[in-house]
């Protein structure tokens, strides 16, 4: 590997909304779209990264809306952390097909799809090349995959956190209803939180700043943005 290829990062925990599996339906999972991210993936592992993935469920059922709807809190999440599941099996469905080994860890146990989560043995598979995908959140109600992430990270000794959006970084404002948002290319966690930007939920981030884990946010629907952050280039925003 010459330098110019050489990762900034060791190991990396991707967070993945639901959402990013939508493509251009309006409720699901598209193959093809499942497909794009796989190649993304595999793209980055190839640079000899070790690759852990967080993913949402909000494509199916995000449990805040139930909420809103009427249902109760407790089991609204639990539909949503099982949203999680199906997806995770969808990706790794089409991470194999890529090329890749992978292991489906989930905080919910369902044997006969994926393993429990236990530290030790998902550090193992990491270390021996296989992508680990992280679904059911960290199993209980009342808190986000956002959390689930940021306490992975924790666990598994990421370098960094990278979260795809559908923006291409943190702004001031929403861009999608704000032309006049500003973006930024490097903030600091104290930052963040003194311009009260909306990057993670407040629990999330507050373990990420206490632990001074970076985040990457960045557009998944910009190709090749995920590979650029991982060789360290400038790309969305970096939070440190």
């Amino acid at each position: 590997m010459n330098k110019a290829s050489k990762p900034a990062y060791r190991r990396i925990l991707l967070k993945l909304s639901g959402e990013s599996l939508l493509g251009s339906l309006p409720y699901g999972i598209d193959v093809i779209t499942a497909d794009s991210i796989a190649r993304d993936i595999k793209d980055i592992q190839d640079l000899g990264v070790q690759v852990a993935i967080m993913i949402g469920g909000g494509n199916i059922f995000r449990g805040v809306r139930g909420t809103e709807a009427g249902m109760d809190r407790a089991s609204a999440d639990y539909m949503g952390l099982l949203a999680t599941i199906m997806n995770a099996i969808a990706l790794q469905d089409a991470l194999e097909r890529a090329g890749c080994i992978c292991r489906h860890i989930s905080a919910i146990d369902v044997k006969s799809v994926a393993e429990p989560f236990i530290p030790r043995r998902v550090v193992r598979h990491l270390e021996k090349g296989r992508i680990v995908i992280f679904s059911a959140g960290l199993g209980s109600p009342y808190f986000t995959t956002d959390t689930a992430s940021a306490l992975r990270a924790l666990e598994i000794q990421a370098d960094v956190i990278f979260k795809a959006t559908k923006v291409d970084g943190a702004y001031s404002a929403d861009p999608m209803k704000d032309k006049s948002a500003k973006k930024f290319t490097t903030i600091s966690h104290e930052e963040v939180l003194q311009k009260g930007l909306q990057v993670m939920d407040t629990t999330a981030f507050t373990l990420c700043r206490e632990n001074k884990m970076p985040i990457v946010i960045f557009s998944l629907k910009k190709k090749g943005q995920m590979k650029k952050a991982v060789l360290g280039e400038r790309v969305g925003t970096t939070i440190s």
